[in-house]
């Protein structure tokens, strides 16, 4: 499909979103106040601004190979000449990961006055279930867990995720795959505290609710087991429930759209890279700063 984008795309909707994006990170990054030390500056054919744009451009169309999406760039909107080539590119989109992720922590931040916060973890695998034994990528990082909702082992990573009500990321955390729900909650939910969460049963724990509005006045509810002695009523199930499909809606979005579980990077700072970017787009949709 990547292949072929360029015979369906909208040339007028491509050139709105690249300028919405380019205003929005020219404005953001004139604020950070760490310049990037690199030799030869003057030898530059785009601006720091220009290729984090281009790369969360690239991440909002849901391109997953890079050489694909550097094709497109130098095919419909910039000559060859006036651009870096492929690998260039690359490093200097890994190099701008901290900028990248700090506009994205900015736009988290405003997650602070909705509502509520939703935490839960998507599975994100690696490879063919049949090729998880002997597969080789991230090794010594990723590793095999069992994804309760889809009843299925898989090799891969674990990404938990706090979003708004209204669909906004906001803190963030990426493990092995057998890493419980609870054990990263923690710090999902305390990156940028929002002081009302939602959870579903795996992240029951009372020891873990207790500490996160003591230690940070959080409070977190989840749903509860039929052999606790807490009981809830109906209704409350039902609301719980309710509200708890936001996180859903998100991931189907990032995974449909954005393509979140096919990032192709090999490398630790590749991968950092390639997610920041995707949620700083889907974040940039959200909150209705670009056109989707």
């Amino acid at each position: 499909m990547q292949e072929h984008f360029h015979f369906t795309t909208d040339r007028v909707k491509l050139q709105k979103q690249y300028a919405s994006i380019l205003l929005f990170v020219s404005a953001q990054l004139s604020s950070i106040q760490i310049p990037l030390q690199r030799r030869n500056r003057h030898l530059l054919k785009q601006k720091d601004e220009v290729i984090i744009t281009i790369h969360v451009l690239g991440k909002l169309l849901g391109f997953t190979s890079e050489r694909a999406w550097h094709r497109f760039v130098i095919g419909n909107l910039f000559p060859k000449d006036l651009f870096p080539e492929r690998s260039r590119y690359n490093r200097r989109c890994r190099a701008l990961s901290f900028a990248i992720k700090w506009i994205r922590h900015q736009l988290a931040k405003r997650g602070q006055h909705h509502a509520y916060a939703v935490v839960d973890s998507l599975p994100i695998e690696l490879c063919h279930s049949s090729r998880m034994y002997r597969a080789k990528r991230f090794h010594g990082i990723a590793d095999i867990g069992y994804c309760a909702s889809k009843k299925i082992a898989f090799y891969g990573l674990k990404l938990h995720l706090q979003a708004t009500d209204q669909g906004l990321p906001m803190g963030y955390v990426v493990t092995e795959a057998s890493c419980h729900d609870r054990v990263a909650a923690e710090t999902v939910m305390t990156q940028i505290p929002h002081p009302y969460n939602l959870g579903d049963k795996g992240y029951i724990s009372q020891k873990l609710q207790k500490k996160l509005y003591e230690e940070h006045r959080v409070a977190f509810w989840t749903p509860v087991r039929k052999n606790q002695r807490i009981r809830q009523s109906d209704a409350w199930k039902q609301w719980m429930k309710r509200k708890r499909k936001v996180i859903e809606t998100v991931f189907s979005i990032l995974v449909d759209s954005y393509r979140i579980t096919e990032i192709r990077a090999n490398s630790v700072s590749g991968f950092e890279t390639a997610l920041d970017g995707i949620l700083l787009a889907y974040s940039l949709v959200v909150l209705r700063l670009v056109e989707r």
